[in-house]
């Protein structure tokens, strides 16, 4: 019978285990009836030390905190139920309870300088700037020694692990999605501290001098490349609207002159100590050899 009992009470046991939000360090064992009389013994006197020395006593035994925060109590070792106190006044045992203050508000911190060898064989140094905040304050404390520092880690890896699957061209095109992508990676690893990743800003790209000094050749290359193609396409299309402007000429000899006095006067405007002799063309027909007829 007892055999079965225990048979049953273990079955339960793993049951409950497999709900969600089941805490092991909730689960009650033989070491918790044997600890509880003194739990009890040890809350009584202080209690008694609290009411034997009031109202000194207030000074140690109450605690505020800000709107932005929040206290997780831990009375000998053990997490208080009920969760993050706060915000506002609560009082507490000083002899037998540990405060954990969280800060809920938003925290920025800079990624250092990472060196990243991208997709393209490409090695920049890359820096970020991360903003985070803690969204359950018992998990960050329970789950995790240090959420600022494992955090400020955690982006450092992350950034070089993103970024090492991306071309030079993607990371400087493509910042958004590349912090998206990083960010989503983030949140998705601190999530069981209780921290949430709100945005990762990709604040520069550095390149060696020796890749900044090709990139540049090349782009001067390219603008001159383009530069002659532009000069030779303004070259023919003047080229044919002057066989046009020749051809409208032809058509009426006294168009040639009007022509030929325009040039004259812009010559006469721009320079005033050059004398023009203007001399027609036709008198110099006469000079030139005719061509002999068969």
């Amino acid at each position: 019978m007892n055999t079965g009992f225990q048979m049953k009470m273990a079955h339960q046991s793993d049951q409950q285990r497999q709900l969600p939000g089941y805490n092991p360090s909730l689960e009650r064992t033989d070491d918790d009836d044997s600890l509880g009389c003194c739990v009890y013994l040890l809350t009584a006197l202080s209690w008694l030390l609290v009411i034997c020395t009031f109202p000194l006593s207030l000074c140690v035994t109450i605690k505020i905190v800000q709107e932005y925060e929040r206290a997780v109590i831990f009375r000998m070792g053990r997490l208080l139920p009920g969760g993050a106190k706060g915000p506002g006044l609560f009082f507490y045992l000083p002899c037998l309870d540990e405060i954990k203050v969280v800060d809920l508000r938003t925290i920025s911190f800079d990624v250092p300088p990472q060196e990243v060898l991208s997709k393209d064989s490409v090695t920049v140094t890359v820096d970020a700037v991360v903003y985070f905040r803690v969204f359950n304050p018992v998990m960050s404390i329970v789950n995790v020694e240090n959420y600022r520092g494992s955090t400020r880690l955690l982006a450092a890896t992350t950034l070089r692990n993103v970024l090492g699957t991306k071309t030079l061209a993607e990371m400087l095109s493509h910042r958004d999605a590349v912090s998206t992508q990083m960010q989503e990676a983030l949140d998705e690893a601190t999530d069981p501290w209780g921290v949430k990743v709100e945005r990762v800003e990709i604040k520069d790209v550095r390149l060696p001098i020796q890749l900044q000094r090709a990139m540049a050749a090349e782009a001067e290359a390219a603008r001159e490349a383009r530069a002659k193609v532009i000069a030779a396409a303004g070259e023919r299309d003047a080229s044919r609207a002057l066989k046009e402007a020749s051809e409208i000429i032809s058509e009426s000899p006294a168009a040639l002159q009007l022509r030929y006095l325009q040039t004259l006067n812009t010559i006469s405007a721009e320079k005033n100590s050059t004398i023009i002799f203007p001399l027609p063309i036709d008198l110099l027909a006469g000079f030139t050899p005719r061509s002999s007829t068969l």
